[in-house]
């Protein structure tokens, strides 16, 4: 035991030093000098604080962004629902438990498996750019860029739900003669239906702001506000519209607590309880959204596939795998070349963020943890401790409500176009997403060696460091392979600890 624990020792150990000498490596790539400043570029810094300090609260600006944050949360409502239609029937076929023998099973797991690898690694902003171009600027291209990567991702995780069930309940069905759809129904279903509105509704948390996002290809919503407040120059507004979907992101997030308490309960309790009003809302909100698409936005699914449409699409697509062109551009070995380049800066970009976001929670995280502001770790209850807590978590939810593409326009009006503007807005996304993480970590360990190194006289420092972090990296390195620079991190990481501490399988 003591060998496997040195190893263990030494393997993170070494694993630390490479992690620490990449993001070194990463920081190589930006030229360190006066350039990287645009010559405006603080006093531009002092206009956007400004801005938020003293938003623009005008009726005007409220009622636009009511407006605004109602079209953000529609597409979101509606892409999502597509996204879950997807999800279900293809996530059922790339698990394999319909199939009847190994052979099929296999391919068929394979098959769908990297339909749904392709449609989650492709960002729904690339999709919208692609849909726009095919089919106009139609709600529906944004709609499908929200549920094709979306359904995606819902996919593979509802895929992998159905192949951790546990064999005894389906070999006991299989016993009694029931059919493969019988078993689907009656075995697989009932054990993670659960878990599979948990996950759901998470990512629809994450759908507020990739709703947002879409925005930006000219839909309406609050990102195409904060654009249009971006080119006039008014902070003020940016900020106001930058409230407004943090307000959205708040209340999808309670919202949705209730659902899943709903769902999720093991005792129906008596009455129409909260949780369950909070069900029908959502019944209410899918209707509600996909009337205001048809209705208010005047989108038409079947006209969709007009002849124009068709032969526009047609072009497009067969254009992007060369059947429309003498000399397609993947056999070009110089377009190869320039994306390998394009591809070493991403790394490295999403190397830096990363880096500054793990610095910034690590200096952050102890005083965002519930125990540590009420003594429950420490033992020692001090009233400034709740402060820090409030500010620290203030700035979290701030931090990770904001989507990183919102960020890099107002960082571009500071710094010079380079990796540092998107690997800034990168991090201060993640920052956000890892320091609450991390904050739940403490808050769910176990206070007592913590109390016992206090009680033997450890400092606090000695206490971070020799009973906090160890049992943080532990747990931490559980979600760790998680692309923690992607845009639905946030999500899988909180839902896959909750699982995890609360003894569910994924």
């Amino acid at each position: 035991m003591k060998v496997v624990s040195f190893v263990r020792l030494h393997n993170r150990f070494i694993l630390t030093l490479l992690l620490g000498a990449v993001f070194i490596w990463s920081l190589f790539s930006i030229k360190w000098n006066a350039d990287l400043v645009h010559s405006g570029g603080i006093p531009t810094l002092l206009q956007i604080v400004d801005g938020l300090v003293q938003p623009d609260l005008s009726p005007e600006v409220l009622k636009l962004g009511f407006e605004s944050a109602w079209i953000t949360l529609a597409y979101a409502v509606v892409g999502m629902t597509l996204a879950v239609i997807y999800a279900f029937i293809v996530g059922i076929l790339a698990s394999g438990v319909l199939t009847s023998n190994k052979m099929t099973r296999i391919i068929s797991k394979v098959f769908f498996r990297g339909i749904l690898g392709f449609t989650r690694a492709i960002h729904e902003l690339i999709w919208a750019w692609l849909f726009v171009a095919a089919i106009g600027l139609s709600p529906f291209a944004a709609i499908f860029a929200l549920a094709i990567p979306y359904g995606g991702i819902l996919g593979r995780i509802f895929a992998d739900m159905l192949n951790d069930v546990s064999e005894e309940p389906i070999k006991a069905l299989k016993s009694a003669g029931a059919s493969k759809w019988q078993i689907l129904i009656y075995g697989y279903l009932p054990l993670i239906w659960a878990d599979m509105i948990s996950y759901t509704m998470y990512r629809f948390e994450c759908a507020i702001r990739s709703s947002a996002i879409m925005s930006f290809i000219g839909l309406g919503g609050l990102g195409y506000q904060i654009q249009l407040s971006l080119q006039d120059v008014k902070y003020d507004r940016v900020w106001a519209f930058v409230f407004f979907l943090i307000g959205l992101v708040i209340f999808v997030d309670i919202w949705s607590n209730f659902v899943r308490k709903a769902l999720t309960e093991r005792k129906r309790s008596s009455g129409f309880s909260p949780g369950w009003r909070s069900v029908s809302f959502t019944g209410l909100l899918v209707i509600g959204s996909w009337v205001y698409i048809h209705l208010a936005e005047n989108a038409q699914f079947f006209e969709l596939l007009s002849d124009k449409n068709l032969e526009a699409a047609k072009r497009f697509f067969g254009g992007l795998i060369g059947l429309t062109s003498e000399h397609p551009a993947f056999l070009d070995a110089n377009n190869w070349a320039a994306a390998l380049k394009l591809t070493l800066e991403t790394l490295e970009m999403s190397i830096m963020a990363i880096g500054f976001a793990t610095i910034a929670a690590f200096l952050t995280v102890v005083p965002a943890a519930r125990t540590i502001a009420n003594g429950q770790l420490t033992g020692a209850k001090k009233w400034y401790n709740w402060i820090l807590y409030g500010v620290v978590r203030i700035f979290y939810i701030f931090s990770r409500s904001v989507p990183e593409l919102v960020w890099a326009m107002m960082i571009i009006f500071i710094f010079k176009p380079g990796l540092l503007p998107g690997a800034i807005a990168l991090a201060l996304h993640n920052f956000g997403i890892l320091g609450k993480l991390w904050a739940e970590v403490i808050e769910d360990m176990d206070s007592r060696p913590i109390r016992n190194l206090a009680t033997a006289g450890a400092s606090k420092i000695e206490t971070l460091f020799y009973g906090i972090l160890p049992y943080c990296i532990a747990e931490v390195s559980y979600v760790y392979p998680l692309p923690l620079g992607s845009y639905y991190a946030d999500n899988d990481c909180r839902w896959i600890c909750r699982c995890r501490r609360s003894g569910n399988g994924i």
